[in-house]
């Protein structure tokens, strides 16, 4: 459940949607990670919105309480619906990984609908890793999910958020453990080899270089060293990228380090 216990949910082109909805004054939207769900961001939500934000997490199609898709699918479409439905944009959208991902196709594919950006172990969505020990954890997590091997593809998964310099001897048991139980409650929702709905964003990388709007990249130290690069590019190319680094984290700094994550989210905001 989330932290309150209580989600909203709309009825999409393609089943509900399910997302959290607090706070009142200027509108953000949080979108998480690949295979977890709205609670990745309980550190950010209760910060915003004593800051005076309005905070809408969302649970991206196929996750969480989301309806999984029957039919093809963009990722910027679905939140484009969700945003008309609140009818309070245009919206600071932030994101983790896929999350972020999510948040950059948006603003290339609706930008009237954005008013910032808050990229988090993300760029752009034709990003493709080449750091061998990254690409060699990728590779093993498709394996595992092509198997149906629950238990591997966990062990897999909880290596990818370490990072490729670490183990998760290094990482907060309590924060895997959370991560662990979202997982798990998203991967119950699919069965192996399914169909994937989802159709891609074309010509993303020079549509990019367009974005007009601030463009906040925060990212983890630990994290892969093409994917930082890649982050420090876009924020270099757009008309106002600010870059930050988080020492010592990795792929989730907003949970490894979640009052400097607030501070550098609340810092940017403030300046909008």
């Amino acid at each position: 459940m989330s932290v309150d216990g209580k989600l909203n949910r709309f009825t999409s082109t393609d089943g509900d949607l399910a997302y959290r909805d607090t706070g009142t004054g200027d509108l953000v939207v949080l979108l998480h990670s690949g295979y977890v769900d709205h609670r990745v961001f309980d550190a950010q939500t209760p910060a915003l919105t004593a800051a005076g934000y309005r905070v809408v997490a969302a649970d991206v199609r196929g996750h969480g309480w989301s309806a999984n898709a029957s039919a093809p699918f963009r990722w910027a479409d679905d939140l484009a619906q969700l945003l008309r439905h609140l009818d309070a944009g245009p919206a600071v959208l932030g994101g983790v990984s896929m999350g972020g991902v999510i948040a950059s196709d948006t603003a290339i594919e609706y930008p009237e609908l954005v008013r910032a950006l808050v990229l988090s172990g993300a760029s752009t969505s034709d990003f493709e890793y080449t750091h061998e020990a990254t690409r060699a954890i990728l590779a093993a997590s498709a394996r595992a999910l092509g198997a149906g091997d629950v238990e591997g593809w966990l062990t897999v998964f909880l290596s990818a958020v370490a990072g490729p310099f670490r183990t998760t001897d290094d990482v907060d048991p309590a924060l895997l453990a959370r991560l662990s139980e979202m997982a798990r409650h998203t991967l119950a929702k699919h069965t192996p080899g399914e169909h994937d709905w989802h159709v891609p964003l074309t010509d993303v990388r020079s549509r990019a270089a367009k974005i007009d709007v601030p463009v906040l990249t925060v990212n983890g130290s630990l994290d892969s060293p093409d994917l930082l690069a890649d982050a420090e590019l876009l924020a270099a190319t757009v008309p106002d990228g600010r870059p930050v680094l988080i020492e010592g984290t990795s792929h989730h700094p907003n949970m490894e380090e979640p009052e400097e994550f607030n501070r550098v989210l609340l810092g940017f905001l403030d300046t909008l």
